[in-house]
């Protein structure tokens, strides 16, 4: 039995699925302190308990290294072991070297700050933390204290325990409300170990049975929706994969469809209930928030509506809920229809980029509120999509009126959006029209068979000409506004590239699909599963651990192997 990936939690945070709290020196958005924390998810992200390895009373200088079920500090001077026992407790062993558990979060006012105290009942020790509403409690399993600080203070205080170097110890940390059952600990550490590694290695050979050497990244791509993943709680009805467990903490409405795809083979379960999370939360106009995460919901902008592209993709594993299905998911084409379409034109418009998930798009330079061809791309193939749902539950008036809403849109894509040569973008407000060297705008490549030959063709040409070394670059590098590090004005993107690719398999054009999946799972495999990636470099951009992007290598390797391997594709 190996013992799995090796990683840094600089990289890839160090967690467990269902857990609400991580272990990482990330304790904000692009700020790394230089020590792991204790960082929990809850009511937003808090750095809540610095972890300090210390030698001779002082900060050790270590190596910090994962595997799925391992954190690690260690030195010439001896190591510390973390591992997580269940959700919301991990264990710490240490062996020569000592360790500083210290509260993190500031103090905000004498009586709102936190506040470390020792429970006269077990003698734990428990750091009640306002930023959170949870407290935190360290119990003494082995080994002694050393040392303890700021218990009772308020104010601004340094507030922790000491463990000693020199000596072995073991402790167990906590998250909890306000109160719990005295830890008993009667596990031993190694353990704890296994089990955490028998958590993980089902869900890794759920999700990628046809893994081998040729896709070497599969298994921490695993890893990384397993660790993301938390228990319901909150407005978090289900158990979901947020987008990561650094700052980008949330639940956005197109991202958990490929997180979705990513889990449907093997975890069918799982993978509908981050279909249906953001469907628990549709408003009374049928629009979906722009996310959701444990203490917040957000419904200012929406996302593109791509959710009909993926359930043809995913089938629910319960045949009783189509007609439920059917439902929101009509409410959700309706609300485009009818809420996002000027009166008497057949498109319907973004009202800023954030809709599109393309946020800073060149697209949206002219104007802001835009008919663009992606949503009415993405439209008609909902609008299929629902049709083939209704044929199903037996309404044919249903599926005849819309078929006949996408044939509509279709053609007005086609003919007002398309001059010859490439789809346009227009004003929703005055009707004027412009283009942009935005990969955005060869984006109803989503249709595949569904284009006429020549509009496919040109589509993949003009898709060719943004594909560098390391997959699509969503701003032609030769543009004039092409950024390195510019969010969708350069960087590669696995969603972009995940719809892309399928659209120009279904359009024909496999051997250009089949050159964007390599490229971008090469990418993945030298760079890890960062949210964005620089298009002439590689280098990963932004948040370095970014579940769309472990699904979307997921799902590109999967579908790889088993089109390689028909032994492989009977057996997944």
């Amino acid at each position: 039995m190996t013992a799995g990936p090796v990683f840094s939690p600089r990289e890839i945070p160090f967690s467990y699925r269902g857990s609400w709290f991580c272990l990482s020196p990330v304790v904000g958005e692009n700020d790394y302190a230089d020590d792991i924390h204790l960082v929990s998810h809850q009511t937003g992200m808090h750095p809540i308990l610095r972890l300090i390895p210390t030698t001779g009373g002082t900060r050790a200088e270590t190596v910090v290294t994962a595997t799925p079920h391992t954190l690690t500090w260690a030195c010439d001077a001896g190591r510390i072991d973390l591992a997580y026992e269940d959700t919301g407790t991990v264990r710490v062993r240490g062996e020569g070297l000592g360790l500083r558990l210290i509260a993190a979060d500031p103090v905000l006012t004498p009586f709102s700050g936190p506040y470390f105290y020792r429970d006269p009942g077990d003698g734990s020790w428990v750091l009640t933390v306002y930023q959170t509403g949870r407290r935190y409690r360290v119990t003494l399993l082995r080994g002694r204290i050393d040392g303890e600080h700021g218990v009772q203070a308020l104010g601004t205080a340094e507030r922790g325990v000491v463990l000693p170097d020199g000596e072995e110890w073991e402790v167990a940390v906590e998250e909890y409300e306000t109160g719990r059952a005295p830890y008993t600990g009667g596990t031993g550490f190694d353990a704890v170990v296994a089990a955490a590694r028998a958590e993980f290695e089902p869900f890794r050979d759920a999700v990628a049975p046809w893994r081998s050497d040729r896709t070497p990244a599969a298994e921490l791509a695993a890893y990384v929706l397993w660790s993301a993943t938390v228990r319901p709680a909150g407005f978090v009805t289900r158990p979901a994969v947020l987008m990561s467990k650094h700052w980008m903490d949330k639940v956005w409405s197109w991202d958990h469809c490929f997180n979705a795809l990513a889990l449907a083979g093997g975890l069918p379960e799982l993978a509908w209930d981050q279909f249906r999370l953001v469907f628990d939360h549709q408003d009374p106009t049928g629009a979906l928030p722009d996310s959701i995460t444990h203490s917040e919901i957000l419904y200012n902008f929406v996302k593109p509506p791509i959710h009909g592209w993926a359930l043809r993709r995913l089938r629910s594993p319960h045949d009783g809920e189509t007609a439920e299905v059917y439902r929101l998911l009509e409410r959700w084409t309706l609300f485009w229809l009818g809420m996002r379409r000027v009166p008497g034109r057949p498109l319907a418009h973004y009202q800023h980029g954030n809709d599109s998930g393309w946020d800073n798009s060149t697209i949206f330079d002219p104007e802001r509120v835009v008919e663009t061809a992606d949503l009415a791309a993405f439209l008609v193939v909902q609008m299929r999509e629902l049709a083939r749902l209704a044929a199903g539950l037996a309404m044919p008036d249903a599926a005849a009126m819309w078929g006949r809403e996408a044939d509509a849109m279709r053609e007005a894509l086609l003919t007002e959006l398309w001059d010859g040569e490439r789809f346009l973008a227009r004003s929703a407000h005055t009707g004027r029209t412009w283009h942009s060297a935005t990969l955005l705008s060869h984006m109803p490549i989503v249709l595949g068979e569904e284009l006429p030959e020549p509009v496919a063709a040109a589509l993949a040409d003009g898709i060719s000409a943004h594909l560098t070394e390391f997959g699509l670059a969503t701003e032609l590098p030769t543009s004039e506004h092409y950024q390195d590090d510019g969010y969708w004005r350069g960087p590669v993107w696995a969603p972009s590239t995940v719809l892309i690719e399928d659209g120009l398999r279904r359009a024909g054009h496999t051997g250009l699909a089949d050159e964007i999946s390599a490229r971008f799972r090469a990418l993945c495999e030298k760079s890890g599963f960062a949210e964005n990636f620089d298009a002439r470099s590689g280098t990963g951009l932004r948040d370095r651990a970014y579940t769309w992007t472990a699904a979307a290598y997921l799902i590109l390797a999967g579908a790889h192997e088993r089109n390689r391997d028909p032994m492989t594709a009977a057996l997944t």
